[in-house]
């Protein structure tokens, strides 16, 4: 009887003992795999598994050291710490789990790959560059069968605007020779990463893996492959990413690794989305709270970037991909919404890492001032330093819509325009700011200038030409609009001819209407004569005060002086050209870069027909 007792009592400790007969304890580790000779000190293991936090680890591998292991709040996880040298060669970590009660003992091992570092030729984007935004799951289908996967929860309904189309990293692949002969260079994809929500996964916003391309996208190998397509191709590859929030059924919202991962102690609790506050000498500090640690919406719960097991969790994740992929920039979504100190650190610490990198913040202001608080080089009062290049300028795009959808004024239509870019002086460097008329979060361009092919003429042609790094939405070179509903998901709709039943194809330009093949036809001349338009890459911009339905600007640089007319008017409009004398020196001949014309100078005036943009060459 007493034996029957001792047996079933030893019999339960070892079912709950981790390992027990047999079973791997273990069931994931972050990253899932390492390089040497990296260009950062350290490296943190996030493992997850059972009662990790009761057993001590060994790890014997020339030139790897376990530097110290931390554990949060759950018991179930481990962050360790190692010291990777120059000298460590690549092969397979063994990292021997001691067991309690016999120290002497492994209890299990958990294996780990050093790979050996193949550094990529990545170069960053800059101003010579024209970057193409694309919503992966709505731009082509190149792998049917990924559509619908087991174990996660969303499947497809192209029906359905908010629902999965199918859209997937092979249908991008089969496209960049489309993407270069448009004439664009670099290619910025929403998120690719894990989405398991049971609705709107499509987006990619709501991370439930930050090691894994969502499935119903391919695989992270597919992902490299694209990656090194795009560079065989002439393009650059721009990562969207997100440091502040995750998705709500990221398996660690069952199982937080300290009480304060997610802020608000786990609970739901919205931003104000007041991005002022951060700067307001008068905001209260429960404001300042509400609006950093506040959740963007229920399904996206908010990460506390101030944990510092987090912080270093998120850093190296981006490494991470950095390195896997050979990018030239990364766009990270809501800014301002993560620890300002955290990103600060995010930032530094990248680009010391990978120098050529580029970053863009998304700080959506209209307020030029407030943009320039987290650009690298700001002498800020409060002393806040960043090391971020670049933000996306969404004053300069709201400035150019108010401009031609606004009443005429008595001044000028370009005055909002003009004045903006004057704000310039605020930024330490507004040329490395990314511009664009539309993008994901947004209507259309063309919707916003209603369906006007010849004010979407005119967008294009300012948003080619002025200070910046220009960024167009796909679909936007064939007029595809949004009208009569602005829902994101209709914003996303599917670029026609990425789906074999599509009837119209605009890869190919079956079917396209005419004034969408035009158009087309329009914007792959202008990104290719930008490719090699020095002046517009990082020559100087002058701009004249505006009068009446015309704004005039150049831009010059040694060898190329660029004049660009937009004329808003219905009307023609004739122009002095004595008045732009302090750039064109008397030069008069005058050569349109688009339809490679003349246009005539007549006792030194130019006509410029109603609704037009031109670009032209000076000589």
């Amino acid at each position: 009887m007493r034996f029957s007792f001792f047996f079933a009592t030893w019999a339960a400790s070892m079912l709950c003992m981790p390992g027990a007969w047999g079973q791997s304890f273990v069931d994931n580790t972050d990253p899932p795999f390492w390089w040497t000779g990296m260009p950062v000190e350290g490296l943190q293991l996030m493992i997850h598994g059972e009662n990790l936090k009761a057993f001590d680890i060994q790890l014997d591998h020339p030139g790897v050291t376990i530097d110290r292991v931390e554990h949060g709040d759950s018991p179930h996880y481990a962050f360790v710490y190692l010291d990777v040298t120059e000298s460590a060669a690549p092969g397979t970590l063994e990292l021997k789990w001691l067991h309690p009660d016999r120290p002497q003992q492994t209890a299990e091992t958990t294996r780990f790959e050093l790979r050996a570092r193949s550094p990529r030729n990545a170069k960053g984007y800059s101003g010579s560059d024209a970057i193409c935004l694309i919503t992966p799951d709505r731009f082509a289908n190149g792998n049917p069968d990924n559509d619908a996967v087991s174990g996660l929860t969303e499947a497809p309904n192209r029906s359905d605007d908010h629902g999965r189309h199918g859209g997937d990293l092979a249908g991008i692949r089969n496209h960049l020779d489309y993407l270069s002969e448009m004439g664009f260079t670099a290619v910025w994809l929403n998120p690719l990463l894990e989405n398991n929500q049971p609705q709107w996964s499509y987006h990619g916003y709501a991370t439930t893996n930050y090691y894994s391309v969502d499935p119903r996208f391919g695989t992270n190998a597919e992902y490299q492959q694209l990656a090194d397509a795009a560079q065989q191709n002439g393009l650059k590859l721009i990562m969207d990413m997100i440091m502040n929030h995750c998705g709500s059924e990221h398996p660690w919202m069952s199982d937080l690794p300290t009480q304060d991962w997610i802020n608000n102690s786990g609970n739901f609790s919205p931003t104000t989305h007041r991005r002022t506050t951060l700067r307001d000498p008068y905001a209260t500090a429960a404001d300042l709270k509400r609006f950093s640690d506040g959740w963007f919406v229920k399904e996206m719960p908010d990460l506390n970037q101030r944990q510092p097991l987090l912080a270093d969790y998120l850093i190296q994740n981006t490494i991470w991909w950095t390195e896997y992929l050979g990018l030239s920039g990364i766009r990270m979504d809501t800014y301002p919404y993560s620890d300002a100190d955290f990103m600060t650190r995010w930032t530094c610490e990248l680009r010391a890492a990978y120098p050529h990198l580029n970053i863009c913040g998304e700080e959506w202001s209209l307020n030029p001032a407030v943009l320039a608080y987290w650009q690298e080089g700001q002498n800020n009062r409060d002393g806040y330093t960043s090391c971020l290049p670049g933000l996306l300028d969404f004053p300069l795009h709201h400035a150019f819509m108010q401009c031609l959808n606004a009443e005429e004024t008595w001044q000028s239509d370009w005055v909002p325009l003009y004045e903006m870019l004057g704000n310039d002086f605020l930024y330490p460097d507004p040329f490395n700011h990314i511009i664009f008329p539309d993008n994901h979060d947004m209507s259309r361009v063309h919707t916003q200038l209603g369906d006007d092919a010849r004010k979407t003429r005119l967008a294009m042609v300012f948003f080619a030409t002025t200070r910046g790094i220009p960024q167009f939405y796909y679909g936007t070179e064939i007029l595809m609009s949004n009208a009569g509903d602005d829902s994101h998901g209709n914003i996303r709709s599917d670029f026609p001819g990425g789906w074999s039943e599509d009837t119209t194809n605009a890869f190919s330009g079956a079917g396209l209407p005419q004034e969408s093949a035009d158009f087309q036809d329009f914007t792959r001349r202008l990104l290719n004569w930008r490719q090699n338009a020095s002046a517009v890459h990082n020559g100087r911009l002058v701009h004249f005060a505006p009068e009446g339905a015309a704004y005039v600007y150049f831009r010059q640089d040694e060898s190329t002086t660029i004049m660009v007319v937009l004329n808003k008017s219905e009307s023609e409009t004739v122009l002095d050209l004595g008045r732009f004398d302090e750039v064109l020196k008397g030069r008069r001949a005058l050569k349109e870069v688009i339809g490679n014309t003349a246009p005539e100078v007549v006792q030194g005036q130019l006509t410029v027909p109603g609704t037009t943009a031109w670009i032209l060459e000076v000589h």
